[in-house]
């Protein structure tokens, strides 16, 4: 998806001789106040807008007024996209080379720098994928203290969440990202810093009741899988664990035992996390298993064949390392789209 052509204008010229100069004449355009808990997506929506359509806009409008160029400040004022834009001249020829630029499509709920989402290949063509990353909204999870900063479990499943939407979406894939955070995007800092605005697809706040909470996100799938009935679909729940911090555990899967598509989606995953231990870390062995865990509420009731996944243990210190470092996140959102491809390829 291109950006339209005024959001196009804007970032070409929004910083040019004069700071006065802009897309938009600001005096005219319409205000509000964030108040405690509001997300650019919350905002907007309070304003009767389409976030999606309107998100960039923002962005542009109030650069200055964000913190890492994407969080509000509570109690702030900002600036609101107008429906008739005041925009400076440019030449078709400098629309075009940018348009040559943009190549894919945007996805704000990724975050300003992570957005853009470029294709790879369309070797997932075809194929649903929900998310779920574990925790979210009045459950942080566990939480502990990384160099004086409190750190919880629900951050960093959400960011190799998202991290691993992008990566399925970049091979052709549809996904739903279930519970959704408008504000926090991929984020590459080690401390991730905590919130509780988080909420389950389409924009459900979340309950506090664990088992509440467990039901809206079973329902959400349930209904999707529903109206997609006849798709290939599948479930990915991604989970940090929170075991005793004597307890370094590497990454491991769960899946229902009558479900053959299941087991064989955490076989192929565990499959590539095996092949990658043995070729990055050859003189380790990689413990991580694979196993059905029918018991657990999402694994029983949810009906697309899914893979239970969790990532680490939180308290541990080893595992902190896996988890904490973005680049290791990232990792790990990449060594299960391979798993993911390599199911998909075989069914």
């Amino acid at each position: 998806m291109i950006l339209p052509t005024r959001i196009r204008l804007c970032y070409l010229f929004l910083f040019s001789v004069l700071p006065i100069l802009g897309c938009y004449a600001q005096d005219s355009l319409a205000v509000a106040i964030a108040e405690k808990g509001d997300g650019i997506f919350s905002l907007l929506r309070k304003q009767g807008m389409d976030p999606s359509e309107h998100y960039q806009d923002f962005l542009v409008l109030n650069h200055e007024n964000l913190r890492d160029g994407q969080h509000l400040f509570e109690g702030s004022s900002y600036y609101l996209p107008s429906v008739i834009d005041s925009l400076t001249t440019v030449t078709d020829e400098i629309v075009n080379e940018e348009i040559l630029k943009e190549e894919g499509e945007r996805y704000p709920i990724f975050g300003a720098e992570n957005a853009l989402v470029s294709p790879k290949s369309d070797r997932l063509e075809g194929a649903i994928y929900y998310l779920i990353s574990g925790h979210g909204g009045p459950d942080p999870g566990a939480v502990e203290t990384y160099k004086g900063i409190t750190i919880a479990e629900d951050e960093y499943a959400y960011d190799v969440t998202l991290r691993l939407a992008r990566e399925l979406l970049a091979h052709g894939a549809r996904v739903y990202v279930i519970v959704r955070d408008s504000d926090d995007g991929i984020r590459d800092a080690k401390a991730l810093e905590t919130d509780r605005d988080e909420v389950v697809y389409p924009n459900n706040d979340i309950p506090l009741n664990q088992l509440a909470r467990l039901k809206q996100r079973v329902t959400a799938v349930n209904n999707l899988y529903l109206e997609n009935r006849g798709n290939y679909q599948r479930l990915l729940v991604t989970h940090v664990d929170s075991r005793g911090k004597g307890q370094n555990i590497d990454v491991f899967f769960y899946h229902h035992e009558k479900s053959k598509n299941g087991k064989r989606l955490a076989e192929n995953i565990h499959n590539t996390f095996t092949r990658k231990y043995r070729k990055y870390q050859p003189n380790r062995e990689y413990t991580g298993t694979f196993s059905d865990r029918s018991n657990l509420y999402l694994v029983k009731n949810t009906l697309p064949a899914m893979a239970y996944i969790e990532i680490g243990n939180i308290k541990n210190k080893k595992d902190q390392r896996r988890i904490l470092d973005p680049d290791n996140r990232q990792a790990l959102a990449k060594w299960i789209t391979e798993g993911v491809l390599a199911d998909y390829e075989t069914r």
